[in-house]
């Protein structure tokens, strides 16, 4: 973590490990919460604004496949992977 912010790397084994300040985890913390108890996404403080902002330029860092040609079926791929199966 630099400076009590959110930082995002990349392993070795293809993970993507994000450090995150207290106070931004405990803002996405609470938003998430909400998001499950609810299944509605909705900002209600810019501090979530700003944490989402700052966990998406911090995932920019450390992708590329968001710059590559072939995104929307990398995207595909990785959503097939992680969905549930009924």
């Amino acid at each position: 973590m630099r400076n009590g912010t959110m930082v995002a790397e990349t392993t070795m084994e293809s993970t993507v490990r994000i450090d995150l300040a207290q106070n931004e985890a405990l803002v996405l913390f609470d938003f998430l919460s909400r998001f499950s108890h609810s299944d509605k996404l909705e900002i209600v403080d810019q501090a979530e604004h700003r944490v989402l902002w700052n966990l998406c330029c911090n995932l920019e860092r450390v992708l590329t496949e968001p710059f590559l040609e072939s995104y929307s079926s990398e995207l595909k791929k990785a959503r097939d992977e992680i969905r549930d199966t009924n």
